[in-house]
């Protein structure tokens, strides 16, 4: 099982891929947006902000999302940090209910660039 540093990292990771992404993966993560992944089997959540084409995470709480994040993710520590690291595809993992991620019409539209 993932611990929460190997989670953190892992988000680390991510927010440093999207800041560097070109073309449509680019144009999907210039969103300003308020961001939740909850770890089900830590269960903890970082909460932050998509802004400026990065994920930058700004709490560490214990449990479900304390408030309605616009964009929300849910999944394993052990998914995120295969997800990441390029082991696990998220579209498979999306839709085979491995990751839940909750949007709004919108944002999903531009989210599905990054599949």
């Amino acid at each position: 099982m993932a611990t929460i540093d190997e989670c953190r990292t892992a988000l680390e990771k991510l927010a440093e891929n999207m800041a560097t992404a070109e073309g449509n993966v680019r144009e999907a993560a210039a969103l300003d947006r308020s961001v939740s992944c909850h770890i089900k089997d830590l269960d903890v959540t970082f909460v932050g902000r998509l802004e400026n084409g990065r994920i930058v995470v700004r709490d560490t709480v214990q449990g479900p999302p304390p408030e309605r994040a616009q964009i929300r993710l849910a999944m394993t520590g052990d998914d995120l940090v295969a997800l990441v690291g390029g082991d696990l595809n998220f579209a498979k993992a999306w839709g085979s209910g491995r990751v839940r991620l909750e949007a709004g019409l919108f944002d999903l539209f531009r989210l599905r660039k990054l599949l």
